[in-house]
Protein backbone atom coordinates (compact mmCIF):
# COMPACT_ATOMS: atom_id res chain seq x y z
CA UNK A 1 0.00 0.00 0.00
CA UNK A 2 1.36 3.41 -0.91
CA UNK A 3 1.63 6.35 1.46
CA UNK A 4 0.34 9.42 -0.36
CA UNK A 5 1.81 11.91 2.09
CA UNK A 6 5.30 10.40 1.77
CA UNK A 7 5.08 10.30 -2.03
CA UNK A 8 3.89 13.90 -2.03
CA UNK A 9 6.79 15.03 0.18
CA UNK A 10 9.36 13.17 -1.94
CA UNK A 11 7.89 14.66 -5.12
CA UNK A 12 7.78 18.17 -3.64
CA UNK A 13 11.42 17.89 -2.49
CA UNK A 14 12.57 16.79 -5.93
CA UNK A 15 10.68 19.61 -7.67
CA UNK A 16 12.01 22.10 -5.10
CA UNK A 17 15.57 20.94 -5.74
CA UNK A 18 15.34 20.74 -9.55
CA UNK A 19 13.16 23.81 -10.07
CA UNK A 20 11.78 24.77 -13.45
CA UNK A 21 14.09 22.38 -15.31
CA UNK A 22 12.45 19.32 -13.73
CA UNK A 23 11.47 16.70 -16.29
CA UNK A 24 8.17 15.08 -15.22
CA UNK A 25 9.23 11.60 -16.38
CA UNK A 26 12.54 11.87 -14.51
CA UNK A 27 10.77 13.09 -11.37
CA UNK A 28 8.29 10.21 -11.57
CA UNK A 29 11.13 7.69 -11.89
CA UNK A 30 13.05 9.24 -8.98
CA UNK A 31 9.95 9.21 -6.76
CA UNK A 32 9.30 5.57 -7.68
CA UNK A 33 12.90 4.56 -6.99
CA UNK A 34 13.07 6.40 -3.66
CA UNK A 35 9.71 5.08 -2.52
CA UNK A 36 10.73 1.49 -3.35
CA UNK A 37 13.83 1.95 -1.20
CA UNK A 38 12.01 3.28 1.87
CA UNK A 39 8.79 1.24 1.62
CA UNK A 40 10.22 -1.99 3.17
CA UNK A 41 11.36 -0.09 6.25
CA UNK A 42 8.01 1.66 6.53
CA UNK A 43 6.21 -1.69 6.28
CA UNK A 44 8.40 -3.13 9.06
CA UNK A 45 7.70 -0.13 11.26
CA UNK A 46 3.98 -0.28 10.54
CA UNK A 47 3.97 3.31 9.33
CA UNK A 48 2.15 2.69 6.09
CA UNK A 49 -0.71 0.69 7.58
CA UNK A 50 -0.99 3.25 10.37
CA UNK A 51 -0.99 6.28 8.13
CA UNK A 52 -3.32 9.15 8.88
CA UNK A 53 -5.52 8.33 5.88
CA UNK A 54 -8.66 6.25 6.28
CA UNK A 55 -8.79 2.95 4.49
CA UNK A 56 -11.56 1.36 2.53
CA UNK A 57 -12.73 -2.24 2.78
CA UNK A 58 -10.02 -3.20 0.30
CA UNK A 59 -7.38 -1.77 2.62
CA UNK A 60 -6.50 1.08 0.29
CA UNK A 61 -6.84 4.68 1.23
CA UNK A 62 -9.46 6.39 -0.86
CA UNK A 63 -7.06 9.32 -1.27
CA UNK A 64 -3.82 7.58 -2.14
CA UNK A 65 -4.77 5.28 -5.00
CA UNK A 66 -3.26 1.95 -5.89
CA UNK A 67 0.14 0.83 -7.14
CA UNK A 68 -1.77 -1.90 -9.03
CA UNK A 69 -3.63 0.58 -11.22
CA UNK A 70 -2.39 2.68 -14.12
CA UNK A 71 -3.79 5.97 -15.35
CA UNK A 72 -3.33 5.99 -19.13
CA UNK A 73 -3.91 9.18 -21.13
CA UNK A 74 -3.94 9.27 -24.93
CA UNK A 75 -3.95 12.42 -27.08
CA UNK A 76 -3.73 13.01 -30.82
CA UNK A 77 -5.57 13.41 -34.09
CA UNK A 78 -8.54 11.05 -34.31
CA UNK A 79 -8.38 8.01 -36.58
CA UNK A 80 -9.52 4.37 -36.40
CA UNK A 81 -7.51 1.94 -34.28
CA UNK A 82 -6.42 4.09 -31.33
CA UNK A 83 -8.66 2.45 -28.72
CA UNK A 84 -7.90 -0.99 -30.19
CA UNK A 85 -4.13 -0.40 -30.08
CA UNK A 86 -4.11 0.70 -26.44
CA UNK A 87 -6.59 -1.99 -25.37
CA UNK A 88 -4.54 -4.69 -27.11
CA UNK A 89 -1.47 -3.84 -25.00
CA UNK A 90 -3.56 -4.11 -21.84
CA UNK A 91 -5.12 -7.42 -22.94
CA UNK A 92 -1.76 -8.95 -23.84
CA UNK A 93 -0.43 -7.95 -20.41
CA UNK A 94 -3.47 -9.46 -18.59
CA UNK A 95 -4.61 -6.04 -17.41
CA UNK A 96 -8.29 -5.22 -17.06
CA UNK A 97 -9.88 -1.88 -17.85
CA UNK A 98 -11.55 -0.49 -14.73
CA UNK A 99 -12.80 2.71 -16.35
CA UNK A 100 -12.49 4.31 -19.76
CA UNK A 101 -13.54 7.66 -21.20
CA UNK A 102 -12.80 8.95 -24.65
CA UNK A 103 -13.91 11.90 -26.68
CA UNK A 104 -13.31 13.50 -30.04
CA UNK A 105 -13.47 17.29 -30.31
CA UNK A 106 -13.08 18.81 -33.78
CA UNK A 107 -10.96 15.85 -34.90
CA UNK A 108 -8.79 15.78 -31.78
CA UNK A 109 -8.85 12.51 -29.82
CA UNK A 110 -8.51 12.28 -26.03
CA UNK A 111 -8.88 9.17 -23.88
CA UNK A 112 -8.26 8.25 -20.25
CA UNK A 113 -8.17 4.65 -19.09
CA UNK A 114 -7.80 3.34 -15.56
CA UNK A 115 -6.40 -0.19 -15.76
CA UNK A 116 -5.89 -2.82 -13.08
CA UNK A 117 -2.41 -4.34 -13.45
CA UNK A 118 -2.52 -6.75 -10.50
CA UNK A 119 -2.56 -9.85 -12.75
CA UNK A 120 0.12 -8.56 -15.09
CA UNK A 121 3.62 -9.97 -15.14
CA UNK A 122 4.74 -6.73 -16.83
CA UNK A 123 5.96 -3.86 -14.67
CA UNK A 124 4.60 -0.33 -15.01
CA UNK A 125 7.89 0.61 -16.68
CA UNK A 126 7.51 -2.17 -19.26
CA UNK A 127 3.91 -1.18 -19.98
CA UNK A 128 4.90 2.47 -20.35
CA UNK A 129 7.50 1.49 -22.95
CA UNK A 130 4.94 -0.60 -24.85
CA UNK A 131 2.56 2.37 -24.82
CA UNK A 132 5.31 4.70 -26.05
CA UNK A 133 6.12 2.43 -29.01
CA UNK A 134 2.43 1.94 -29.85
CA UNK A 135 1.84 5.69 -29.59
CA UNK A 136 4.56 6.28 -32.18
CA UNK A 137 2.94 3.73 -34.51
CA UNK A 138 -0.50 5.27 -34.03
CA UNK A 139 0.68 8.89 -34.24
CA UNK A 140 -0.60 9.76 -30.75
CA UNK A 141 0.95 10.54 -27.37
CA UNK A 142 0.32 7.93 -24.68
CA UNK A 143 1.16 8.68 -21.05
CA UNK A 144 0.87 6.08 -18.29
CA UNK A 145 1.47 6.47 -14.57
CA UNK A 146 0.76 4.41 -11.47
CA UNK A 147 -2.39 5.69 -9.79
CA UNK A 148 -0.73 6.27 -6.41
CA UNK A 149 2.05 8.34 -8.00
CA UNK A 150 -0.41 10.14 -10.25
CA UNK A 151 -2.56 11.18 -7.26
CA UNK A 152 0.39 12.26 -5.15
CA UNK A 153 2.16 14.15 -7.94
CA UNK A 154 -1.00 15.98 -8.98
CA UNK A 155 -1.47 17.40 -5.50
CA UNK A 156 1.45 19.72 -6.26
Amino acid sequence: MANEELIYRITRAIYDRLGAVADEAAVEQLVTDIYREVEPQLMRNGRIAGSRFGTSASGLSSQEGSADRLIISVFGVDHPGIVAGVSQILAEASCSIVDINQTVVQGKFAMVIIANTSRSAASATELKERFRVEGEKLGVRIYAQREDLFNAMHRI
